[in-house]
């Protein structure tokens, strides 16, 4: 797959361009609904001699426009995004920088540069797609500012479990720690990737040794503790996770953080990736009056997490 980042304006000229077919829209989480959209596009573009594409936008348009703080996270970052994309087989992958510039674009000025400019001839969009400035084009204005030069498939709402999938519904769960749910949503498992960095190395010192994920723009659950697997070097571990902020042992940790105990593994990882994927969450975080309590808890907390293992299995 080529990923092709453009900054407003783009220099490309459509004649120069291969033809297209576009899934168009920011697909964080690239959920059931988003895949609807990708897997469509795909599909035309194999039956019409097309290239099938995806574009999305970078930073969240939330960032950019001050609806959100700079300390937004993603349900898949860039990185993530890229290889899910890839594997649905899409072909190129543009990804439009979102500036202030970019989102002052007219609806008609956004369709004519980023659509038509493109050599776009088919476009796949989700039934609440909106662009332009404002946010004020929608489905039924693409049509019309088309005006015959691309044809257009809209994917209606997909309901699971009675519930609009969206990454709004998707967040909603992992803000309540239901990250079982989650995997009806995404047709996968909730899973993000961290790198080993050093911690305060407490755990080797009461039987429970953990891995210290450094998680940058993922979107961590609820604070609590969870079953996970955990995956190092491709390899699969069970492992119980800790989202927090280790009020046993610190007062003002600024954000929380994310460390897992992998059951049967005693490895030097510091620097590599380890992958996580969510199975449930035991219980919220509390604050310990002693050591043997936290490890008395521990100890139920990882009989717990292989009960759910079994459960699954």
């Amino acid at each position: 797959m080529e990923t092709i980042v453009i900054n407003h304006p783009h220099q490309y000229h459509q004649e120069s361009l291969a033809p297209l077919i576009l899934a168009l829209g920011y697909f964080d989480g690239i959920h059931m609904g988003h895949q609807r959209v990708i897997e469509t596009a795909v599909e035309l573009a194999e039956k019409n001699n097309a290239y099938p594409a995806v574009m999305s936008f970078h930073p969240h348009p939330s960032v950019v426009l001050g609806k959100a703080d700079e300390s937004w996270t993603y349900l898949t970052p860039l990185d993530e995004k890229k290889k899910i994309l890839k594997g649905l087989g899409v072909k190129k992958f543009f990804i439009v920088k979102f500036d202030l510039d970019f989102a002052s674009l007219s609806t008609q000025d956004f369709v004519d540069q980023y659509i038509v400019g493109l050599n776009v001839k088919h476009v796949v969009t989700g039934f609440d797609f909106s662009y332009g400035k404002y946010g004020k084009g929608n489905v039924q204005t693409l049509t019309e500012e088309a005006n015959g030069r691309f044809g257009q498939t809209i994917i209606e709402k997909i309901e699971k479990e009675g519930k609009k999938i969206s990454s709004t519904l998707i967040r909603q769960c992992l803000k309540e720690g239901s990250v079982e749910s989650i995997v009806a949503f995404l047709g996968r498992k909730y899973s993000l990737n961290g790198t080993v960095i050093h911690g305060d190395k407490r755990g080797r010192t009461i039987g429970f040794p953990t891995a210290n994920l450094q998680t940058d723009d993922y979107t961590l659950p609820k604070v609590g503790v969870y079953a996970v697997e955990a995956y190092v070097d491709q390899k699969k571990y069970y492992a119980m996770a800790n989202v927090g902020f280790k009020p046993t042992f610190k007062d003002n940790q600024p954000k929380p953080s994310l460390e897992v105990h992998i059951f049967g593994f005693n490895n030097e990882i510091y620097g590599k990736t380890v992958r996580i994927s969510w199975l449930k969450r035991i219980r919220d975080e509390v604050k310990f009056s002693s050591i043997d309590e936290l490890i008395n808890q521990l100890e139920d907390d990882k009989r717990k997490t292989l009960e759910i293992i079994q459960s699954i299995d």
